[in-house]
């Protein structure tokens, strides 16, 4: 991608936020009521000044180290949780009788439902609100583990047991290895289920927190709190969606990668080697191309 697609795809980026922010400006300050009632939303520019007001005070940043620490604590022990029984149950028929079935009965359940069960489990409501946000993350991981364990192809193992590997250099070298995209996959979808429980279990047995002090704010009527909340949740979900996808972007980096340019078929890109110009180099493989926002 050239510097200059580079640029114009982030102004666009830009502009397409701060068209957003404009329409919102203009519907709430006119008090435009139609079907959707916005004279009962708070501006964005007192959603600004209240974040400001906010900014300044100590208890946001107690409220941003408690959630943090919370998502962070839930979502580690998911991963490696997710990761660990997704291999054995996709690389051992035992675990898979003994697990699988207790595993499919309790994944259709909302981690938010789990609350009242955490509350009875652990002594304190800080356990009981990591229990909840490993619960959310710890099913995606699991699934997505299972699935790329189960979709590597029985060839690459072969090889290494015809040159003398056991189980221990099977796994390392070629199970978790060859299984990464999907479970990056699953840890992409697995902190954003962490970040939709965690704020709904700070509502509703937290103190401190995010989305305790979203809740506070709404209970007192102060809407324009309710959005600073609102904003700083999505912004900390994106960064630490963000993060988890450049770490696996890297861990990952020596797959193929496709190179979309509106207008053209992709083409597949290995690092370290330039993709070679002219319409010929255009026509890929299908089982070549990846998707490009895939890790």
């Amino acid at each position: 991608m050239s510097g200059r697609t580079g640029a114009a795809r982030y102004a666009l980026r830009a502009a397409s936020l701060t068209t957003a922010l404009v329409a919102w400006q203009l519907l709430t300050s006119l008090d435009v009521d139609l079907w959707l009632r916005f004279s009962q939303f708070p501006t964005v520019a007192d959603v600004a000044r209240a974040f400001g007001e906010r900014l300044g005070g100590d208890d946001y940043s107690t409220d941003l180290t408690d959630s943090l620490t919370r998502i962070l604590t839930g979502f580690l022990l998911a991963a490696v949780l997710g990761i660990a029984t997704g291999v054995a149950v996709a690389r051992s028929r035992l675990a898979e009788d003994l697990l699988g079935p207790l595993l499919e009965v309790v994944r259709p359940i909302p981690a938010i439902a789990l609350v009242p069960v955490a509350m009875l489990l652990f002594p304190s409501n800080e356990q009981g609100i990591v229990f909840i946000t490993c619960a959310a993350a710890f099913f995606p991981v699991m699934v997505s583990t299972r699935h790329a364990v189960r979709a590597l192809t029985p060839v690459w193992e072969e090889a290494v047991r015809t040159m003398g590997g056991g189980r221990g250099r099977i796994l390392a070298t070629v199970v978790l290895p060859g299984a990464l995209p999907g479970i990056f996959g699953g840890l992409s979808v697995g902190i954003g289920v962490s970040w939709i429980c965690v704020i709904s279990a700070e509502m509703i047995s937290g103190q401190y927190g995010v989305g305790y002090r979203t809740w506070q704010d709404y209970t007192v009527v102060d809407y324009p709190g309710v959005f600073v909340g609102m904003v700083t949740i999505g912004i900390l979900g994106w960064l630490t969606s963000t993060a988890v996808e450049l770490l696996g972007r890297r861990l990952t980096r020596w797959l193929p990668r496709t190179s979309y340019v509106p207008g053209t078929r992709a083409r597949a890109r290995t690092p370290g080697r330039a993709a070679p110009a002219g319409p010929a180099s255009t026509a890929v493989r299908p089982e070549e191309a990846r998707d490009e926002h895939l890790v």
